[in-house]
This record gives structure tokens, sequence and C-alpha cells, in this order.
């Protein structure tokens, strides 16, 4: 592709990477060079701020219809393992966290077969009237899309019923990896990756944003990451909705593909930093530290990555139930911004839309 610098020059010179270039990058960059363009890119970005918000995620049930390979959260009703929320148990988990201070209520779950759209915009109603300043950030492109089927709603006209009842933004769940191939051997009963662009799409075009993510580090190559990273930064262009990106590490335990080993942290360096570089119209790359464990979060700080998340409060069991180091995930402020500031940042508090709170 010419010489080995010419991408690094293509990023100090403020100009965007092609896919043959971001390919080259992954395969064939020092990872010291590759950490160099992705910390001099976030701090033209950002500077040296890294964000927390407060918050707490609710998941409602586990139980799923459908069995990715991947997953080790899914449970069929009746199974030791499953839960299922009722409307008093999740009122009791807003209220704690009200008390708490959370400023975000992030929601989802399995794709239960018996709830559809109008059970699920009550909720969202119910915690808005409950907790009128917090945002809700809810469902996964695959939540939503089975939600709409079963109520018989057009995905415009779903969008318009939950952003009345209170959706205040989507999450970045389901996408996987956009590599049909690929899909239908880690989870082959969800839907496509077209379908998943087609949900985020329609957020935006409705005024929600929303957030976008890849699940790494399982069958995919470098090839399937670069072709990932270009589908969203090519919508990006398009609607401008993705608010932050969020690379999420395959973890091996209690699932169908539990033979894969997990990728060594030096992995993760590397495809956190080549996101941050080629998504150069994202503005956020979080470092999700539940998944991650505190201390490779806290690293990958220096490789790009502006967002540590949050508080949590021993609230999701998602990564927890497969392997992540994290086994009761939960973080005051003062911790967060302990371990922000001692990898040389500055801790700074946002809203779930990054606005700075002081």
């Amino acid at each position: 592709m010419g010489k080995a610098d010419k991408p690094g020059r293509k990023i100090i010179s403020g100009k965007r990477l092609t896919e043959e270039e971001a390919l080259w990058l992954l395969k064939n960059s020092g990872l010291a060079e590759l950490g160099q363009m992705a910390w001099d890119f976030a701090r033209t970005k950002h500077g040296l701020k890294v964000y927390y918000n407060r918050n707490i995620h609710l998941e409602p049930t586990n139980i799923c219809v459908f069995r990715c390979r991947f997953c080790s959260f899914s449970r069929d009703a009746g199974h030791a393992d499953a839960w299922d929320m009722s409307r008093s148990e999740i009122e009791e988990r807003v209220k704690s966290a009200l008390s708490d201070g959370v400023t975000e209520i992030h929601i989802v779950g399995g794709v239960h077969p018996d709830r559809d759209l109008h059970y699920y915009a009550s909720l969202l109603s119910h915690i808005k009237q409950m907790a009128p300043g917090v945002h809700i950030k809810a469902f996964t492109a695959i939540e939503l899309n089975y939600m709409f089927k079963k109520a018989n709603v057009e995905v415009n006209e779903g969008f318009r019923i939950l952003k009345s009842a209170g959706l205040d933004s989507v999450p970045g769940g389901g996408a996987e990896i956009f590599n049909e191939n690929i899909r239908k051997q880690i989870c082959p009963e969800k839907g496509s990756a077209h379908l998943w662009m087609k949900i985020h799409e329609a957020a935006h075009v409705n005024g929600i944003p929303t957030n976008a993510t890849m699940l790494y580090g399982h069958l995919e190559s470098p090839e399937d990451i670069i072709h990932h990273l270009s589908v969203l930064r090519n919508l990006q262009d398009r609607t401008g909705g993705f608010n932050c990106f969020i690379p999420l590490k395959y973890r091996n335990y209690n699932n169908l593909l539990s033979d894969l080993e997990e990728k060594p942290w030096i992995y993760d360096l590397r495809i956190f930093a080549l996101s941050r570089i080629f998504l150069d119209n994202i503005p956020h790359l979080k470092a999700y530290w539940p998944m991650l464990g505190k201390p490779l979060a806290a690293l990958l700080l220096s490789f790009g990555a502006n967002d540590f998340d949050g508080t949590i409060n021993d609230s999701t069991r998602i990564y927890s139930m497969a392997g992540a180091e994290e086994k009761n995930p939960g973080m005051t402020t003062h911790e967060i911004r302990q371990i922000i500031e001692r990898e040389g940042f500055i801790a700074t508090e946002r809203d779930s839309l990054y606005n700075e709170l002081m």
C-alpha cells in the first residue's frame, strides 16, 4: 500500500482513513505506533477529559426467544436461572436508583416471547412518571424489532409511541459483527446486520440518538472488523445519530462458543485504538469496565477511549454471567474519578448526551 507510515501521516493531517489503510494498520502497525495515533486523535477531540455518569441497568428479564451461541445470559421460562421482574420489583429498583442520584436508566434484556411494544411503552411511561428528569436509554435493535412486529406496528410509528412514552435514546447492543456468514454461526436466529442498521437509522430519523457496538474476539477476521466499522461510519455520515461506539469483548464462559479462547489484552488495545482513528465521525469511544474489568478499561483510556461508563450499582448480569472479572459491577463516583485521575486524565461527569455536569 506504499510507505508504511502513510496511514499515520494521513491521521496527523486530519484526513480520513480508507478501509485498505485501516486494515493495514490493524494487521501490521506496531502497538506503540497505533496507540500513539489513537492518543493524538482523542486528545485533539476531547483534550484530557474522560467522561462518566451515574447510571443503573435494568434487565427486566433474561427469558429470550433466541439462543445466540455467544450469549451466557438468555434462559427459557422456568429455568432455575431465569428471571422476569414484576412491575413492583422494577419500581423498587428505580426508587433505589433515584436515592443514589442516577441520571440514566439503561434498559435491556431478553426478547421475551409474550411482550410487545405496548407493554414496554407502558413500562417506560411508568418509569418516566417516577423519574421525570432521568434519561431512559432502552432496548436493543433486536428487542425493538420483535416488539414492533409482535404489536403489528411499523418501525417509525413504533418509535413515535416509545418516544412519547419516555424513550430518550437507544443503546447499541445486538450489532455483534456485520458479516452475515459469521452471524449465521454465532447468532443464526437473530436479525440481519441490515435489520440492525434499519432500526438505528429509523431511530435517528425520529430524533432518537443511539450508540453502536461491535462484538469482537470470536470468529471474526481483521477484514470483518474493518467492514463493521465502515458500515457504522457510513451510516453516521448519513444521519449523525450515533453518540458513542462501544467495542464489546467476547467472553467464553457458559455459552455455546466456550471452546474459543478469549483474545489477549493486547488485541483489545489494538481494536480500541483502530476504532478511535477510523470512526472519525462518532464522537465518543467507551471502555465498558463491567465487561473489560477496571484495570484494562483504565489502560484503554490511553488507547483512544474517552468514556468510562458509569456507576452501574451492581445492576447488570449480562457479562458477569459470561465470566467477566467484575462479578458484582458497581462503583461510586469517587472510585471512578480516582481511576480516571490516576491515569492522568480529567474525570468529567456527564449526562447521557455528553453534556457536562457540575
